[in-house]
């Protein structure tokens, strides 16, 4: 489990990056859950050492990364060179997960044409409107739109490539046309594109397993299967544990800079990434009552594992960061903790105390 871990945190630019742009990353993983936006940020900032969660607001603003509905049924970061033909493979599959839903909110193919002509006309001409200045529109056009109803016709938009986001308005977010806001691509057909995302994937986060990228994909796992052959000759495939894992060959590194103990943002791809994350997981850590409760929300990683979580709160201009680990915390360990909490507080640009608390029993 070792080597799984140190491959991964060095394919995933956490142990070391090979990148100096927000951009950059992003592109690097093909996407990355994005569903808490300011733990997004942090997720792209850990991989960028010296960046600074503005640098993130910044590219985000200026569209050098892009959020919208994609994979599964949730927000991701993509790069602009590759929205399009990641909708067009991974879109379908969203709708399907999510028709009940429509039907649910009495969404019919209709109503979701005329919704889609709506936000369109909305947003012509470079416009950037909330949330709430579209639901107005729709609402002028008599089109019920209202929470969850709301939420599945903007997403479906998403799905539909007609929207995808526009710069923040303050904290307010705003959405644009995706033909506006990302040039014209030459298209690739399906085949091409299952075949550069199980390459992307197995790149950036491997060992991993056909499960995994299933699981993180929402493709099935006939279609995932069929797609094997368009994999680079230079995978290597080994069963560890009595699973087949993807991965390229990699000389691990026996540099002490190497980053393995971290703050990890909710929904990480270090966790979302995988569908079995036994190689993470510390057993006697989540059965602990201060940790089971929030599960793998503000987890603190020491050497690639989960050790405990990671509480913030505000004071004025102080920033207070708590951590509760399990297990004897010798000196070695202590340091370890004040570097990743450093590193974080360095990327937010906060004044901080820290308390380091004991909570094995």
């Amino acid at each position: 489990m070792a080597d799984i871990r140190n491959y991964r945190l060095l394919n995933q630019q956490i142990g070391k990056t090979a990148f100096t742009k927000p951009g950059e990353i992003v592109s690097w993983m093909g996407a990355m859950q994005a569903q808490e936006f300011a733990m997004a940020k942090w997720a792209i900032g850990l991989r960028l050492p010296g960046s600074t969660e503005k640098d993130i607001e910044d590219a985000f603003n200026k569209g050098d990364i892009l959020r919208t509905h994609l994979l599964r049924p949730t927000w991701h970061f993509v790069a602009p060179a590759d929205i399009r033909w990641l909708l067009m493979l991974t879109a379908p599959r969203v709708h399907a997960l999510n028709d009940y839903y429509y039907r649910k909110a009495e969404l019919d193919s209709k109503t979701l044409t005329r919704s889609n002509d709506i936000l369109s006309k909305s947003l012509q001409g470079g416009k950037y409107l909330t949330r709430v200045e579209l639901q107005s529109a729709l609402g002028k056009a008599k089109i019920k739109a209202d929470g969850q109803r709301l939420a599945y016709i903007m997403m479906q938009a998403e799905l539909d490539g007609i929207i995808c986001s526009g710069p923040r308005r303050g904290n307010q977010f705003t959405y644009a046309l995706l033909e506006e806001r990302v040039p014209i691509m030459k298209k690739i057909d399906r085949k091409e594109a299952l075949g550069k995302l199980m390459n992307r994937f197995f790149t950036s986060r491997g060992p991993a397993s056909l499960n995994d990228f299933a699981y993180w994909s929402s493709l099935t796992l006939k279609e995932i299967r069929e797609g094997t052959e368009m994999l680079d000759k230079n995978f290597t495939r080994e069963k560890i544990n009595g699973h087949e894992y993807f991965f390229l060959p990699l000389s691990l590194p026996k540099d002490k800079n190497i980053q393995r103990s971290f703050l990890m943002p909710d929904y990480d791809e270090y966790g979302m990434s995988y569908k079995d994350r036994s190689a993470i997981i510390n057993k006697k850590v989540l059965r602990l009552e201060e940790i089971s409760n929030t599960g793998y929300s503000h987890a603190i990683l020491i050497n690639g594992i989960i050790d405990g979580k990671w509480m913030i709160s505000k004071e004025k201009k102080e920033v207070i960061i708590q951590t509760y680990h399990t297990g004897k915390i010798n000196k070695r360990k202590e340091k370890a903790i004040k570097n990743a909490i450093a590193r974080y507080s360095s990327f937010h640009k906060f004044l901080t105390t820290v308390h380091i608390i004991n909570i094995t029993a």
